[in-house]
């Protein structure tokens, strides 16, 4: 996959790594001209720039991009990165904080593919650790690893299925679920999925595009 990271910052250059890693062509947008320097020592095909610009985007070469992702630090660049993206036809990641509030939090959820908010993931990181736990277990985890939340629709073969029924490719497992407008939690074996819940998955990086697939019903039955 082509996939456009705007932002070579904390966030934005862990992603692009593990990315680079995993074989995906990867393009780094970024206005400062130390951190620009910096992604191409990695040997990253770099565009210097502001990415919240049309112009600066186009030059990353959305047209041909299967994903672009706003992971600066600012908002409404990572908001406009979005919008560009959609009108391109990729796929879209908007990075937040935890300020935004819950009016906003729903009108990103709603222009964009995913939300993603790593001062949440740096949180639930502290706690594990002060509390005795190894969080680099599951840091290690999901590099190898990938996560995705998948809303069900009416029409899916997972409806009516309890979530340990379900016989998703490459062994990719449902890890929590929620109702339609709750928040997800770890489901109990006998809980059964209804159209409109979403659920989160994870599964082998090569496979997750079949996973959500077939749990929204494009795919083989579930």
């Amino acid at each position: 996959m082509k996939i456009v990271i705007v932002g070579f910052g904390r966030v934005g250059k862990r992603t692009a790594r593990i990315l680079q890693r995993e074989g995906h062509e990867v393009v780094v947008v970024e206005r400062d001209a130390t951190k620009a320097e910096r992604a191409r020592d990695e040997e990253f095909i770099v565009v210097e720039g502001d990415g919240g610009h049309t112009e600066t985007l186009e030059q990353a070469g959305l047209d041909n991009a299967d994903a672009v992702a706003g992971v600066t630090g600012d908002l409404n660049t990572n908001y406009s990165v979005c919008v560009v993206g959609e009108t391109h036809g990729c796929r879209t990641v908007l990075r937040v904080s935890e300020e935004v509030s819950d009016e906003l939090y729903e009108k990103y959820a709603d222009d964009v593919d995913e939300i993603i908010y790593p001062e949440r993931v740096g949180a639930a990181g502290a706690k594990t650790a002060l509390l005795g736990g190894d969080f680099n277990v599951l840091a290690d985890l999901t590099e190898s690893l990938s996560i995705a939340s998948v809303v069900v629709p009416d029409g899916s073969p997972a409806v009516g299925k309890r979530v340990v029924e379900l016989d998703l490719p490459g062994e990719a497992r449902i890890y929590a679920h929620g109702r339609d407008g709750e928040a997800m939690t770890i489901p109990l074996p006998q809980t059964t999925i209804e159209a409109g819940d979403s659920v989160a998955v994870m599964a082998d990086t090569d496979v997750l595009d079949s996973v959500r697939a077939q749990l929204r019903g494009e795919g083989a039955p579930a």
